[in-house]
Formats: structure tokens, C-alpha cells, sequence
């Protein structure tokens, strides 16, 4: 990432280049003026959400001051995985990400919190009794043995730099939600920057949820107080996309999405699945645009809160989306 533009500037403007020279992925722009008089007119009130979000406590550690930054942080540490979804135990009613947040949080209910030096030696074998996931299966293995280099490497940089004070991370980025995602980058798995012919896009989808998460679980106050929240873009994933696609805002080339119907997986850093997310994050740059001239003032972030929520219904359920396997989603 280039020196200058300030991180999520050049999040944005990587993802607008990307989107002007795309070949597989087209952002729809009169559809996508219909699908924002669409949110904002709709009876079902599809906007409603951002009056009163909020994290499900039956699969989120709240009300736990410190320990709740941990929880937040391990999670959002091991919040990737859609690519093996298909192949893990999911907990009846609920997605990948619910059943790895409920089983974290369940192990922190009965045991208490993981500490920094805990995280730091975590193998495969852990992570899975941790999940309650099944290591027979060679990509359930291959998953938990990502998740726990990636608690490994939670642990070693909160032990080594923040005396194994998980809030002493979020401290040092000084209620700037950009600094807390530049600090969370010294750890490989968030470091969420694609190549694109000859451009480097930074996405950073899991850094910003991050901050995210921490806002949204102390309401904005102490250490989920960030000056400069709404400066977010969306958390660039595969279901962000699916939605905008099934939506009509953005449509993918023929081949490509026959390939997605049939069930390939489309490979991380390829043209196409950095195009699908690229060309999601920055249609969702001018839908906030264009719900803005209307009158609707709204952010990127809350917008993905919308999104994504919306995605978990039925009518996008029933359709495939990208499968990639990666650490960045």
C-alpha cells in the first residue's frame, strides 16, 4: 500500500479502478438508482435495521468490559471460512459465522476467556473441540489448522507488544477505527490486499469488522468509541456481492457465473473473485451516493449491516454465491 491516501481512501479508489476496467463483474447503474428508491420506499422497510442494530447475545460475550474486547478480537481473528462452509458442522438454524461465534462464545461462558498465551499455543486439535468441529474431514483439518495460526498470531502480537492486554490494542488506536485496522495488519491473515493486473487493492474486510464489532458491542462508548466509524467501507465477503448480484445492482459475466451455479470454487487473488468484491464494495460507494440525493443519509457500514442481514434470507439462500477458500472471508 502506497504512502499518501490514507488507508480506506485507497481501499475506495483501489476499488473503483478495479471496477472501470473489469471484465467479469459490471455494476448495473439504473438498476442500481431502482434498488435505492427500493430501500427507501419499500413497505417492508428494508432500511429499518440501522434504527437499532445489534449483536445476537446468544452467540456474541457481551457485557463483559474487557473480556468482551478479547472475545471480539479472537472471533474476528477466525471470522473466514465461507469457502469450507459446505464441509463444517453448523449449528441447526445457523450460519458458518453464527456457529463459530456461538461456540466461542459458549467455551467462554463455561471456561472464561482465552489469554493472550493460551491463543499463542492453540493447535488444529483445539480450535476444533473449541467449535465442535469434526477433524477427520481433510477441509475441516486444513480450516482449523488456519484458524490456529491465526490465534496464534492474535496472541503473539497482543503478548509481545500489549503485555497481553487485548484492550491495550484497541487503546493504542486512539479512537481511530483507521489505526486500529493498520495496527490489526501487522498479523498476515488480516492483511487482505489483492493484485489486479497492475494494481495493489487493499479490501480489508476483517480488519474493519473488527472495528466494527467493537462499536456496535459497547454501543459506541469506551473502548467501541471510534471518531471516525463511519469513514468504513463494506466488509467485502462473498455474500455482499450475492446479494447486489441476485438484486440486479451488479451482474457477472456468463461464464463466471455458470461456473458459480455449478459449484466451482473461483480462486483466491484470480481477475474474477477480486472483481466480485471490488466491484461490491464500490457499487455500495454509490449507493450511498445515490440514497444520499435522496434524502437518506447512510454509510457504507450501514449499509452492509443491511446487506448482509438481507442475504440471510431465503430467496438468496437458495441460490449459489462464490466459494473461495481464503483467510480474508
Amino acid at each position: 500500500m502506497r504512502a499518501g491516501a490514507s488507508l480506506l481512501d485507497q481501499v475506495r479508489q483501489a476499488c473503483r479502478a478495479v471496477t472501470g476496467r473489469a471484465r467479469y463483474v459490471q455494476v448495473d447503474r439504473e438498476r442500481l438508482m431502482g434498488f435505492a428508491r427500493f430501500l427507501l420506499n419499500d413497505p417492508s422497510r428494508p432500511l429499518e435495521p440501522l434504527s437499532h442494530p445489534e449483536h445476537d447475545p446468544g452467540c456474541h460475550y457481551l457485557g463483559h468490559g474487557a473480556d468482551t474486547v478479547a472475545f471480539f478480537l479472537t472471533l474476528d481473528a477466525i471470522n473466514f471460512g465461507s469457502g469450507y462452509s459446505p464441509h463444517l458442522h453448523k449449528r441447526p438454524g445457523l450460519s458458518t459465522y453464527f456457529t463459530v461465534a456461538a461456540s466461542l462464545n459458549d467455551y467462554y461462558r463455561a471456561h472464561g476467556p482465552l489469554s493472550a498465551g493460551e491463543l499463542a499455543k492453540l493447535d488444529a486439535r483445539d480450535c476444533a473441540a473449541i467449535l465442535r468441529q469434526d477433524l477427520s474431514l481433510p477441509p475441516v483439518r486444513e480450516l482449523m489448522e488456519l484458524f490456529g495460526r491465526a490465534l496464534n498470531d492474535l496472541g503473539g502480537l497482543v503478548g509481545d507488544r500489549y503485555e497481553g492486554r487485548f484492550v491495550g490494542l484497541v487503546e493504542s488506536a486512539g479512537a481511530s477505527g483507521e489505526r486500529l485496522v493498520e495496527l490489526l495488519l501487522d498479523m498476515p491473515f488480516f492483511r487482505d490486499v489483492a493484485r489486479y493486473d497492475d494494481l495493489e487493492v487493499p479490501l480489508l474486510k476483517r480488519a474493519q469488522i473488527a472495528v466494527a464489532d467493537l462499536a456496535l458491542a459497547f454501543d459506541g462508548q469506551g473502548w467501541g468509541r471510534f471518531e471516525d466509524l463511519d469513514r468504513l467501507t463494506i466488509f467485502a465477503d462473498n455474500l455482499v456481492p450475492h446479494v447486489l448480484r441476485v438484486e440486479g445492482v451488479l451482474r457477472y459475466d456468463e461464464g463466471l457465473l455458470a461456473r458459480i451455479n455449478a459449484g466451482e470454487r473461483v480462486p483466491a487473488g484470480s481477475p474474477q473473485e477480486v472483481e466480485i468484491r471490488a466491484c461490491g464494495l464500490h457499487a455500495v460507494e454509490l449507493l450511498v451516493a445515490e440514497l444520499r440525493s435522496l434524502g437518506r443519509d447512510v454509510t457504507a457500514r450501514e449499509l452492509d449491516f443491511v446487506l448482509w442481514n438481507r442475504g440471510q434470507g431465503r430467496r438468496f439462500k437458495s441460490l449459489p454465491r462464490h466459494r473461495t477458500r481464503t483467510v480474508y472471508y
